[in-house]
């Protein structure tokens, strides 16, 4: 038991983390800035940097590029409250698979330029840039996201062509404007200008968690860490990730869509009020025609939880299913 102790304060010393219940495996996680250039058009661009944590356990030859979603930034993946249940990262760490958990330009340690100047297609390009870095290093590429996160992972695919796999969480191509709108009616200006929004306090379980079990260390975590997001970023959100025109018809690798019982996404028998989440084979069956180039699309749906997934007491089970879509692509 000395020795034990011993050697994780040797490897704690070096930036190395042993991952509990993995036999001789060991995670290595380092910050990672990666300078990005983003604009509205080719000819006006400002030079950013994109922050992430690249967590990396040894062997791993898969990475997950992971975008949070609005009002999120990059914590949203590694949870602090009972990570053991509810860190994503440190799941997938456990599992074999490298993740690069990144704050969306304007959030978290990445810079904040004008709001204008952020769209869910600039969030993407910088992804994209941050995606060239890591293909020397790793064989396979999944670009994944949360929410808006998850717009941008899919524009990102559908521009580029550049990754292995596709994950969604947090979004279909039907979003029910019903409830959204009075979550966006509850944010007030917050960041360099106006054009920044945060959530008011007190309303994060309502907007994010609902009709999970209100579990007051987890959402006063989600207080305490969440962040902004740029109204310029909804814009091409809803016009690139809906019925009109989606852009996921670009996608010709694997995806999998992951979600709760989410009423900003999942309808209650409305077809217009979202997309049907009753089971995975509903889900699959609704949102495979804005798939149409996919190889495989994979569907799952955590049941007893709202929007934000990873906050859930049973997030394991779609923690895992992600790990295994993930090996088998």
């Amino acid at each position: 038991m000395r020795f034990r102790r011993l050697c994780a304060a040797a490897l704690l010393a070096t930036g190395i983390t042993v991952v509990p219940g993995v036999a001789s495996a060991a995670v290595t996680c380092e910050d990672v800035r990666t300078p990005v250039s983003i604009g509205l058009t080719p000819l006006i661009q400002t030079q950013e940097t994109m922050y992430g944590r690249l967590c990396t356990p040894t062997g791993a030859r898969t990475v997950q590029v992971l975008i949070p979603g609005g009002t999120y930034d990059s914590t949203y993946w590694d949870i602090g409250y009972e990570p053991s249940s509810r860190s994503y990262t440190r799941a997938q760490n456990a599992a074999g698979i490298a993740t690069l958990a990144v704050d969306r330009i304007g959030t978290g340690k990445s810079s904040k330029p004008l709001s204008a100047l952020v769209t869910a297609t600039t969030q993407a390009s910088a992804v994209h840039q941050v995606i060239k870095t890591l293909k020397p290093r790793f064989s396979k590429v999944i670009v994944g996201g949360h929410s808006i996160g998850s717009a941008m992972a899919m524009i990102e695919a559908g521009t580029y062509g550049d990754v292995d796999g596709v994950l969604v969480t947090g979004f279909t191509h039907k979003m029910n404007y019903v409830t959204v709108v009075p979550v966006l009616a509850n944010m007030f200006p917050a960041g360099l200008d106006l054009g920044y929004l945060t959530t008011m306090p007190n309303t994060r379980y309502n907007s994010f968690h609902k009709p999970g079990p209100l579990v007051q260390g987890a959402i006063s975590f989600d207080e305490s860490t969440k962040d902004v997001f740029a109204v310029t970023e909804a814009v091409d959100t809803i016009l690139l990730n809906t019925v009109i025109i989606p852009i996921s018809r670009n996608i010709t690798v694997p995806v999998m869509i992951a979600v709760g019982n989410d009423t900003h996404f999942c309808s209650s028998g409305l077809p217009l009020m979202g997309s049907d989440c009753s089971s995975p084979a509903a889900l699959k069956a609704d949102e495979g025609a804005f798939f149409p180039a996919v190889p495989r699309l994979d569907t799952f749906v955590l049941n007893g939880y709202g929007h934000s997934i990873n906050y859930a007491p049973n997030a394991p089970e779609y923690h895992s299913a992600v790990a295994q879509w993930a090996k088998g692509i």
